[in-house]
């Protein structure tokens, strides 16, 4: 059972830490034209149930992977979507 356990917490471990380095570049760069929206929105809907899932069956790995994932996801969905509306109103202006 403990192998188990160390199991899922490097699974955990490295699943979420593979959206570092683009939360980063993200954040940093406010770049996110290469990024798909809708794989953004249906990813983060995901991990938010995985979460919930986690939660009810009271599985640690899974809770804090899915915490952790759920923030650098969210915040590259943050920028995303501010990408979008500022290419809107860009767009916007330059019609009246």
């Amino acid at each position: 059972m403990v192998y188990i356990e160390i199991a899922g917490y490097i699974a955990a471990t490295l699943t979420t830490m593979s959206f570092v380095p683009q939360a980063l570049q993200v954040i940093k760069t406010k770049d996110t034209h290469s990024i798909s929206l809708a794989m953004y929105i249906i990813f983060v809907s995901g991990v938010f149930l995985w979460l919930v899932y986690g939660l009810l069956i009271t599985n640690l790995p899974m809770i804090l992977a899915n915490v952790v994932t759920l923030f650098f996801a969210g915040v590259i969905l943050y920028y995303k979507m501010g990408e979008r509306k500022r290419n809107r109103n860009v767009t916007n202006k330059g019609q009246l």
